[in-house]
C-alpha cells in the first residue's frame, strides 16, 4: 500500500513538474532512457552469466577475500548488484552458501558498483557519446531478432549500452539547455549542513528511482554542466548510497528469511558507511586531491574526482565493517529467526527465491526432502514400531533391541503425517512441478527432479504402509499369542536393521560400505515378496494361529518387504550421489 501510495504520488509530482517546466523534459527522458539501459544490460547478461557467474559466486564463498572480490568484479562487469543479490540470496535460502558468505558478496558488489561511476565520467562525459550509442543500438537491435539465446543477448548487451549511453547524453543536453533558465548553483550550501541536506537529497531522489547508479550519473551529468557544487555532488553520492538501503527493505518485505537478513545487512553496511563517510567528508575530500595528483587527475575534472570519491568511501565501508561480519552474522540471525513452535512442520528450504535457477531448485528440493526423511519419515517408522530413534542410531545390538522395545508408544501415525510430511511433502511436489514447468532444464535436471518426485511419493507410501502394520502390531499385543508376537518382532527386526543402514549410510564417511549392505537388503525384500513365509506356513500347520490371523500376517510380511525396499529405494535416490542428483545445473530462470 505504501509503495502504491508513493508512486502514485511520484507520477503527480513529475507531471506537475513536466508540465510547468518543459526545459525538465530532456533530463527526465535521459534519466529514463538509462534506466530502460541499465535493465536491457542485466536481462542481457542473465544470457551469459548462467554457469559461469554461479559457480564463481558459489565457489568463491569459502572465504571472505573471496567473496568480496567476486561480489565486486561480478558487479562491475554485469553492471548490476541486483542480479548479485538475487542470485546470492537463491543461493542462501538454498543452502548452497553461508549468510557470512553472502554478505562477502553483497559487500564486494558495493564496490563493484563504483565501476559505473568510473564508465560515466571517464567515457560517458568525455566524448560524443551519442554517435557511439545510435550504432550500438542498430546492432543491437539485429542480434536481438535472432532465435539463439546467445545472439539474443548479445544484442540486449549492445541496445542496453546504447540506451544507458543515449540517457547520459540527453541528461547532459538537458541539463546545458537547463542552465540558460535555472542555475541550481544558486541553491548550493556549504559546510557540513549543506552535506546533511545534500545527502538527505541523494535518498530521496534514489528512493524515487530505485537505483543508485541512476542517480549518481545524474549527479554526474549535472556536475558536469555546472549545475552543481563539487562539494555538495559529494553529499549526494552519499546519499545515493543510504538510498539504495531503502529499495532493498521495501523488495524484501514479501521475501523470505534469507532475503531479509540480506536486505537487513545491506541496511547496517550502507547506513554505517554513510554516516562514517559524512563525518569524514572534508578529510576523505582532501585524500581525493592527493590521489588525484597522484593519478593525473586534473585539479578541476571534477566527475573524476567524485568517481574516485565514490570507490575510496565504499571502500571504506567494506574495511570498516570485515571485522564486525561474524557479529553482523549473529546479530541478523537472532533479529530474523526461522518460524518455530507451530504444531504442523512446514518447508525448511522452499521459497520463492529458489526458483530463480535450476541448480538452487534442485538443491533446495533435496535438502528439503532428506530433511523431511531423516526428521519425519524415519521417527514416524521407528515409533509406528515401538522402537526409539537414539536405540536405531547406537550400537545396541538389533535382537536387543527389539527385545527391550515391549512398551506400546501409542503413536497415532495418521496425526503425525498431517502434522510432519503432507504439508512438506505437498509443497515439495508444488515446487518440482513449477521448477519443471517454468525453468529451462536439460535432460539430467528434468531426470533429478523427477527423481525426487518419487523419493518423496515412496516416503508417503511407506507411512501408509507402517500405518498398517502399527495398527496390526498393536492389536497382536491384546493377544495371548506368543508365536504371533514373534513374527511381529521378526518383522521389527528386519525394519530395524535397514533403519540402521540408512542411518549409518548418510551419516558415515565410508558410505560405499553401506550401500554395498542396502543393496543386498533390497535384493532380498524384493525376493521376500515373491516368496512365501516358511514360519507363517508352519504356524498355519499347527494351528498356533487362526485363518484371521494368518491372513493379517501374509498381508503384513508382504508389507514390510515392500516398506524395506521402498525405505532403501528412497535412502539411494537422496543420499546416493547419483549423477542425475548430483549434476543439478546452472542455468538462469527462463520460460519453455
Amino acid at each position: 500500500m505504501l509503495k502504491r501510495l508513493l508512486f502514485v504520488s511520484f507520477l503527480i509530482v513529475l507531471a506537475i513538474i513536466l508540465f510547468f517546466n518543459p526545459n525538465f523534459k530532456t533530463i527526465s527522458a535521459g534519466v529514463a532512457i538509462l534506466l530502460f539501459g541499465m535493465i536491457m544490460l542485466e536481462e542481457g547478461f542473465k544470457v551469459f552469466t548462467k554457469g559461469p557467474l554461479q559457480n564463481i559466486l558459489k565457489n568463491a564463498t569459502n572465504k571472505l577475500y573471496k567473496s568480496i572480490t567476486a561480489g565486486a568484479f561480478v558487479t562491475a562487469i554485469i553492471q548490476s548488484s541486483s542480479l548479485v543479490s538475487v542470485i546470492t540470496i537463491s543461493f542462501i535460502s538454498a543452502g548452497l552458501i553461508s549468510l557470512s558468505g553472502g554478505l562477502g558478496l553483497i559487500f564486494g558488489a558495493n564496490i563493484g558498483t563504483t565501476a559505473t561511476a568510473w564508465l560515466v565520467a571517464g567515457f560517458g562525459l568525455k566524448i560524443k557519446i551519442s554517435a557511439l550509442a545510435m550504432p550500438m543500438l542498430i546492432f543491437g537491435l539485429i542480434f536481438s531478432f535472432q532465435k539463439k539465446s546467445s545472439f539474443k543477448g548479445i544484442g540486449n548487451v549492445l541496445a542496453g549500452l546504447g540506451f544507458f549511453f543515449l540517457g547520459i547524453h540527453y541528461m547532459k543536453e538537458g541539463f546545458d539547455v537547463f542552465k540558460n533558465y535555472i542555475d541550481l548553483t544558486q541553491f548550493a550550501v556549504s559546510g557540513f549542513l549543506g552535506a546533511l541536506i545534500y545527502a538527505g537529497l541523494g535518498i530521496i531522489i534514489t528512493t524515487i528511482l530505485q537505483s543508485s547508479s541512476a542517480t549518481l550519473a545524474l549527479i554526474l551529468t549535472a556536475l558536469a554542466a555546472g549545475q552543481i557544487e563539487y562539494e555538495n555532488a559529494l553529499a549526494l553520492a552519499i546519499g545515493a548510497n543510504v538510498g539504495t538501503t531503502i529499495t532493498a527493505i521495501l523488495g524484501s518485505l514479501s521475501s523470505n528469511i534469507a532475503g531479509k537478513r540480506l536486505a537487513g545487512a545491506h541496511l547496517v553496511f550502507n547506513v554505517t558507511t554513510g554516516l562514517v563517510t559524512l563525518i569524514l567528508i572534508f578529510p576523505l575530500a582532501r585524500l581525493v586531491n592527493v590521489m588525484s595528483e597522484i593519478f593525473n587527475i586534473a585539479s578541476d575534472d571534477y566527475t573524476l574526482k567524485l568517481a574516485l570519491f565514490h570507490t575510496i568511501f565504499n571502500t571504506l565501508g567494506v574495511v570498516l565493517m570485515i571485522p564486525f561480519i561474524n557479529s553482523l552474522e549473529r546479530l541478523l540471525m537472532r533479529i530474523f529467526k526461522e518460524k518455530t513452535g507451530k504444531d504442523i512442520d512446514e518447508p525448511k528450504y522452499l521459497n520463492e527465491a529458489v526458483l530463480e535457477f535450476p541448480s538452487t531448485a534442485i538443491n533446495s528440493l533435496i535438502e528439503e526432502s532428506k530433511y523431511l526423511f531423516k526428521n519425519a519419515i524415519f521417527e514416524i517408522v521407528a515409533h509406528g514400531l515401538n522402537i526409539h530413534k537414539a536405540d536405531i542410531k547406537s550400537d545396541l545390538k538389533i535382537k536387543k533391541i527389539i527385545k527391550k522395545s515391549t512398551e506400546d508408544m501409542e503413536t497415532d501415525v495418521e496425526d503425525l503425517y498431517y502434522k510432519k510430511v503432507k504439508t512438506i511433502y505437498g509443497e515439495i511436489i508444488r515446487y518440482a512441478t513449477t521448477a519443471q514447468s517454468d525453468l529451462k532444464l536439460n535432460k539430467k535436471q528434468n531426470q533429478a527432479i523427477t527423481d525426487i518426485k518419487i523419493a518423496n511419493r515412496k516416503m508417503v507410501e511407506v507411512i501408509k504402509d507402517v500405518r498398517e502394520l502399527n495398527k496390526n502390531l498393536t492389536f497382536s499385543r491384546t493377544l495371548d499369542n506368543p508365536h504371533l508376537l514373534k513374527q511381529y518382532d521378526s518383522f521389527r527386526n528386519k525394519v530395524t536393521k535397514v533403519l540402521r543402514v540408512i542411518y549409518l549410510f548418510r551419516t558415515e564417511a565410508n558410505h560405499k560400505k553401506y550401500a554395498e549392505q542396502l543393496s543386498e537388503l533390497k535384493i532380498e525384500a524384493k525376493e521376500n515378496i515373491r516368496k512365501s513365509n516358511k514360519s507363517i506356513d508352519k504356524l498355519i500347520r499347527k494351528n498356533l494361529i487362526s485363518p484371521e490371523l494368518a491372513s493379517s500376517l501374509f498381508n503384513d510380511y508382504t508389507n514390510v518387504n515392500d516398506m524395506i525396499k521402498k525405505l532403501i529405494e528412497v535412502a539411494e535416490l537422496l543420499y546416493g550421489f547419483k549423477d542425475s542428483l548430483l549434476d543439478n545445473g546452472t542455468t538462469k530462470k527462463q520460460k519453455k
